[in-house]
Parts: C-alpha cells; sequence; structure tokens
C-alpha cells in the first residue's frame, strides 16, 4: 500500500493559459490523447520532464465544479491513459498556472513520483460494494442461532406485557448477531480476493444495507483471475448478498500524494 501524496491547489480564477492536469506517467516522448478533456473537449497532451510527463490539457485558471460532466471528463481522461500506462491519479481540479509550472512540479517532486510509479507499476483498481439482504439474514439467524431461536418462540406464546424484558433481550441478540455476522461475511470475501489482490482498502459503508466498501489494487496479469474469484464468491452468497463491483480505475485509493505548493503573488 503507498502512502505518499494528493494534490492541494488553490488556483487564482480569471486568467488564462492553465494547465489541466490529470495523472503522471513515465514516458519521454511526448502524446497526444485527442479532444477528451474537460471543459468541452479540450486536446489532451502530455508535459514531459526526464523519463516523466503529466497529462494535461489547456484551461483558463479556474475552480472547477464537481458537476457530473466534469467528472465523468476527468475519468474518463484517466481511463483513456490507463490502457497503455501506469497511472498516478491527480485530485479532480488541479490546475497550474503554465506549462512551465508543470515542468517545475515534475522536476521538484521527480522522485517521489518514480517511486509511486515503481510500486503502481502495471497495477489497477477495482472497488467492490456488497449489500445484504437484512431481513433473510435475521430470518437464517432466527433458525440457526438457539438463543435467538428460543427467545423468539418464547415471545411468540405469551402476552407482550410478560415478554416485555425477552424482547429487548432478543433485540440485543439479534443486533449482536448480526454485526458478528457481518463482521465473518466481510472476512471470508476478503480472505477469498486475498490471493488474487495485492492490497485493499476498506472505506466506510454507506447507508444500512451495505457491509462492505472496498477498494482492491490488482496486477493487470491477475484482472481475469481477480474477476473470476469476484464472481465465485458472489455466487457462494447470492441468496443474501449483492456484488457490486467496478473497475478496473487508476490507482485512486492507493496513491495519496500531497503537494506543497506556494500561491503565487
Amino acid at each position: 500500500m503507498v502512502d505518499t501524496l494528493s494534490p492541494e491547489l488553490t488556483p487564482t480564477a480569471g486568467i488564462d493559459g492553465g494547465k489541466y492536469v490529470y495523472c503522471i506517467v513515465r514516458s519521454e516522448r511526448q502524446r497526444d490523447f485527442g479532444a477528451i478533456g474537460i471543459g468541452g473537449g479540450q486536446r489532451v497532451f502530455t508535459v514531459a520532464f526526464q523519463d516523466l510527463a503529466a497529462v494535461v490539457s489547456d484551461t483558463p485558471i479556474v475552480i472547477y465544479d464537481p458537476t457530473r460532466e466534469n467528472v465523468l471528463a476527468h475519468e474518463f481522461v484517466n481511463e483513456t491513459v490507463m490502457k497503455e500506462f501506469t497511472v498516478i491519479p491527480m485530485s479532480f481540479g488541479t490546475v497550474f498556472r503554465s506549462e512551465e509550472d508543470v515542468t517545475e512540479l515534475l522536476r521538484s517532486t521527480y522522485q517521489a513520483f518514480s517511486d509511486v510509479l515503481d510500486k503502481m507499476q502495471d497495477k489497477i483498481e477495482f472497488g467492490l460494494k456488497v449489500l445484504w439482504d437484512r431481513e433473510k439474514v435475521i430470518a437464517n439467524l432466527e433458525r440457526e442461532n438457539d438463543e435467538i431461536s428460543r427467545l423468539k418462540d418464547e415471545i411468540s406464546r405469551h402476552t407482550t406485557t410478560s415478554t416485555y424484558f425477552a424482547r429487548i433481550q432478543l433485540g440485543r441478540l439479534v443486533d449482536s448477531a448480526l454485526e458478528d455476522m457481518s463482521s465473518r461475511y466481510v472476512a471470508d470475501i476478503h480472505e477469498a480476493l486475498k490471493a488474487v489482490a495485492v492490497a485493499s482498502r476498506s472505506n466506510k459503508p454507506i447507508g444500512d444495507r451495505m457491509i462492505l466498501n472496498a477498494a482492491f489494487l490488482v496486477d493487470r496479469s491477475s484482472e481475469q483471475s481477480f474477476d473470476e474469484r469476484v464472481k465465485e464468491t458472489s455466487r457462494k452468497y447470492e441468496d443474501v448478498l449483492s456484488f457490486k463491483y467496478s473497475g478496473p480505475w487508476p490507482p485512486y485509493n492507493f496513491v495519496n500524494i500531497k503537494l506543497k505548493l506556494e500561491k503565487a503573488d
């Protein structure tokens, strides 16, 4: 897992001639990726320093709003470039004042970028979100957990007033069992994918149904094996779990480069 740098920058509005930077690659020769850039299909090309290159497009120096159109344009450029290169993705909205400033970035952080590119060489990222059917999981617990089954049976055979504490106890038991079951599913999924992934990173689940929100770093040569293992694991739990699988992406979750940039006078 790489813990290096995500560029932070507050450009000055209203000045033309800037460069929007999408990613850093290893390339000594000039490349042109076509009119696919942010801001209405700007030409995307490289600015090089030695064997490193920044993938850029011309832009006014503005702060880009993270609209769906802008974010998709940013991601599309990175996805296009990564078909040929190992990339260090830059944060959305990274703008420099000039080509000279981009060259200075490459010069001043040459070693850091080189080290990260070496570590990320031929690596790609896949996203995996896993959601569960909570009611089905609870039904399984009621069948398989003796204590939960006993309490549920006790409650069904008695009046509401006489089962108040049993209901409280049942609720606590179910919550605890759900937490244990969630942890077990997540551990099983990570274990199943460990052999075909270089690294993984867990992000916070979104909503009550999601139990796993993870990114996996995978060697390009293992892409098919990883894909097959995800499908195999999904089939194993298809009665209670739903897998949402995406990628390949640039290694967004595994490169975190912070650049200290001086603001112009």
